[in-house]
C-alpha cells in the first residue's frame, strides 16, 4: 500500500506558562478549541476519552484536572463523555475492571473529580471485546478492541507523552493502539517478541518474575538464574523494564518493529470511520511507561500541550519537540550518557533505552494511511 499523500496536518501547541487568573486546565480548554474540536458534532453523542489512569505507586500520569478540562468541553458541546482504558496483561492494579476502577479512584479519577463516568473498556475480565477490521492491515486483519471504546460515537485520546522501554516513547499511537486493545488484543500485538537473559548479568533477584503474568519466566534453583519459557512468554516487555542489571534483551529488534506496526494498525482500527481528536501533554517525561508502579525522574523538561485531528502528526510533532531539548541531569538518560562505553544514538529516547525503537511505528502508520508525518505547528500563547 502506498504511503498516504496529503497536505500538512495541523498540530496546535502551547507551553506550560500561565498568566494571572488562567490555570493550565483553562489553557488546555483554549488549546483544544483553537485546534478545532468544536467542529465535531457531539450533540447527545457518546464520547470516549481514552487515557491512562496510572499504576498504583506511579505519580507520572496526567492529573485528573486535565481530564476534567476535556470532559467539560465535550459537555459544553452537548456530548456525553466518559473516561476509559482497557485492562492489562501483566500483574498489577489494572488487570481486571474491579482493580482497575479502584486504581483509577485512588489516583484521583472519579466522577466527582473528572465530571463524567469512568468505564473500563473491555469489561470485568478484559474479555469484552469486538473484532474490528483493519483497512490496509499487513499484520492485523481484525483487531480485538474493548467494546465500550467501539460503542462510542466519537473518540478522543488524552495522552501523557513519555519514554517507553520497548517502543521508545509512549504517545498517541501507543495510548490508542495498545491501550484500546483488550487483553487478547494486547497479547496479539506483543506475541512475536521473546526476550533472552544473559546468565552472567542476571543477579537472580527475581524482580522480573514478579512482573510476568504468563509464567514466561522460570527460576533455576541450581544456578540461581532466571530463564525464559518461550512457550508461555507473550513478549510484553515488562521484564525488560524490571531488570536494573541489563540482563534482559529481546532476541532481535524485528520483534519490537513488528510490535510497532501492529500497534499502528490497532490504532487505525480504533479511529477509522468516526470523528476523532487527539491531545498529548509532554510533562513529567519519565523514561518508562506509566504502567510501572514507579516513575523515575524525568529525562526531559516539561515542554507543552499539543492537539490535532491527526494522531500520527501529533506523535511526530511531540517527538520532534523532545529531540530539540537538552536532557535533564540526574536522570536515566543523563546517567547513560555519562556511563562507560556509551554509544550515542543521537536520539534521546534510544539513548535512554538502547533496545527500544519507534521509527518503524511512525513509518508504518503513514504507510497504512493513519495520518501524516508532515505537519504545520501552530503556537497558541
Amino acid at each position: 500500500m502506498k504511503e498516504y499523500q496529503m497536505e500538512k496536518s495541523k498540530v496546535y501547541y502551547t507551553d506550560f506558562r500561565t498568566k494571572l487568573g488562567e490555570g493550565l486546565p483553562t489553557k488546555l480548554k483554549r488549546l483544544i478549541k483553537k485546534a478545532g474540536i468544536g467542529d465535531i458534532d457531539m450533540d447527545q453523542k457518546f464520547v470516549a476519552i481514552k487515557m491512562h489512569f496510572g499504576e498504583l505507586g506511579n505519580l507520572g500520569f496526567l492529573r485528573p484536572n486535565y481530564a476534567k478540562a476535556v470532559a467539560d468541553v465535550v459537555k459544553e458541546m452537548g456530548g456525553l463523555p466518559f473516561l476509559t482504558d482497557c485492562n492489562t496483561l501483566y500483574p498489577g492494579s489494572r488487570k481486571n475492571a474491579l482493580e482497575h476502577l479502584q486504581c483509577a479512584w485512588e489516583n484521583g479519577f472519579t466522577p466527582l473529580t473528572v465530571g463524567c463516568p469512568v468505564i473500563i473498556g473491555d469489561g470485568l475480565k478484559g474479555t469484552d471485546d469486538i473484532d474490528v477490521p483493519v483497512e490496509g492491515g499487513e499484520y492485523i486483519k481484525s483487531a480485538k478492541i474493548g467494546r465500550a471504546v467501539m460503542d462510542a460515537d466519537i473518540f478522543i485520546s488524552l495522552t501523557h507523552f513519555k519514554g517507553h522501554e520497548m517502543t521508545g516513547f509512549g504517545g498517541a499511537i501507543k495510548n490508542i493502539g495498545m491501550g484500546c486493545g483488550s487483553r487478547a488484543g494486547k497479547k496479539e500485538q506483543h506475541s512475536n517478541g521473546k526476550p533472552s537473559i544473559d546468565p552472567e548479568a542476571c543477579r537472580g533477584c527475581r524482580r522480573c518474575q514478579k512482573e510476568c503474568a504468563n509464567n514466561g519466566l522460570e527460576f533455576n534453583e541450581e544456578t540461581k538464574k532466571m530463564t525464559v519459557n518461550t512457550d508461555n512468554c507473550v513478549g510484553c516487555g515488562r521484564c525488560l523494564g524490571a531488570c536494573t542489571f541489563d540482563a534482559i534483551e529481546f532476541i532481535n529488534d524485528a520483534a519490537t518493529k513488528e510490535l510497532n506496526c501492529r500497534m499502528a494498525e490497532y490504532t487505525k482500527a480504533v479511529v477509522d470511520g468516526r470523528p476523532n481528536f487527539h491531545i498529548s501533554l509532554i510533562v513529567d517525561v519519565s523514561p518508562n511507561c506509566d504502567c510501572h508502579a514507579e516513575n523515575d525522574a524525568p529525562i526531559l523538561p516539561n515542554i507543552g500541550m499539543f492537539a490535532s485531528f491527526d494522531p500520527l502528526a501529533l506523535d511526530q510533532a511531540c517527538v520532534d519537540a523532545c529531540l530539540k531539548c537538552d536532557p535533564l541531569p540526574n536522570s536515566q538518560l543523563s546517567d547513560r550518557m555519562h556511563s562507560d562505553g556509551f554509544c550515542d544514538h543521537h536520539d534521546h529516547f534510544e539513548n535512554t533505552t538502547p533496545d527500544s525503537e519507534y521509527k518503524t511505528c511512525l513509518d508504518h502508520a503513514a504507510k497504512i494511511g493513519l495520518g501524516n508525518r508532515d505537519y504545520e505547528l501552530i503556537f497558541m500563547k
